[in-house]
């Protein structure tokens, strides 16, 4: 009977012109895509501060005091970048010269410039009353830069205490 058979699908496997591949399973076939990958990559720019530090003061030995400080930058990779400084919180303040308050309240600000640069000099600001803006590109790491400030000198009246000032930084980009 399994020959009758296969003499069956070998006639008619002939009639078809598919003698060759009679009992042989059929061969894969396969198909494919591609999918694609899109990304917008945005500028964008991450600023951090370390508060700019004078430590002890005396306003009586006739000196200016130097304090540092600094500012990280970290953009997107090309990015320009420009940061300012405002004037700060401190009473009667100016671009060109800023004002630390007491944290006890009342009496006369303690006076100082920031600088954008550890040299001292070029005042930090926004590009007016004599100041200068910090401006970059972006690297994709972080760009850290020293500040400097000075408390001038001939400030004798100043009461002991703390001071303080608080200046808001702006990164445009």
């Amino acid at each position: 009977m399994a020959i009758n058979n296969m003499r069956v699908q070998f006639a008619l496997a002939s009639a078809l012109g598919l003698t060759a591949f009679v009992g042989l399973p059929a061969s894969a076939q396969t198909t494919g895509t591609t999918i694609a990958a899109n990304a917008a990559v945005t500028e964008s720019c991450v600023v951090t501060s370390t508060a700019l530090q004078f430590g002890g003061a005396d306003v009586t030995d006739g000196a200016a005091h130097a304090g540092t400080g600094g500012l990280d930058v970290m953009c997107t990779s090309g990015t320009a970048w420009t940061a300012t400084a405002d004037v700060g919180t401190g009473a009667n303040a100016t671009m060109a010269l800023r004002g630390m308050t007491s944290t006890a309240g009342g009496g006369l600000p303690l006076n100082y410039v920031l600088y954008n640069d550890n040299t001292a000099t070029s005042p930090w600001g926004d590009g007016t009353g004599g100041t200068s803006p910090i401006t970059g590109t972006g690297t994709g790491v972080v760009v850290p830069i020293v500040l400097a400030g000075s408390i001038p000198l001939g400030q004798t009246g100043i009461p002991a205490g703390t001071y303080a000032d608080l200046v808001q930084v702006t990164v445009n980009y």
